[in-house]
């Protein structure tokens, strides 16, 4: 901050508060209760969204995005570098190739893996096995 507006209001150097009723609108200023019954079309402007956020308020991590198939169709798996990323609980059955920094590793998610990280499924070193003669 410069010298001169700390001697000075902030409605001088920045302008007054705008008031609440003219604020872009965003999912985190509505209710929970009211946001499972929006419909598309009322949903807020992601535009409309506040610009300067600290880190921490973006997403951690990149999730894989997991669409749901039709019964019976044979869903490749998905093939994904986040080792990072978390085991959601609608990720259960379905098979993810997770990289281990080399190559890829089949790993089935099952209700026990829920919350862990996918990285955790995918091993990077092999077993160090002495050769006896």
């Amino acid at each position: 901050m410069q010298p001169t507006r700390l001697l000075l209001k902030r409605s001088v150097w920045k302008g007054t508060h705008p008031p609440h009723s003219l604020q872009p609108q965003s999912l985190l200023t509505i209710p929970l209760s009211q946001v499972h019954t929006l419909s598309r079309k009322n949903l807020p402007n992601p535009s409309a969204a506040p610009t300067s956020r600290s880190p921490l308020t973006r997403r951690p991590n990149r999730l894989p995005i997991v669409f749901p198939k039709k019964q019976g169709d044979k869903v490749p798996p998905v093939r994904t570098q986040a080792r990072a990323a978390t085991i959601l609980p609608n990720f259960v059955g379905l098979k993810f190739e997770i990289h281990n920094g080399k190559d890829y590793h089949q790993v089935t998610i099952t209700e026990d893996m829920v919350g862990h990280k996918l990285g955790e499924f995918s091993p990077t070193r092999k077993p160090n096995i002495w050769d006896r003669k």
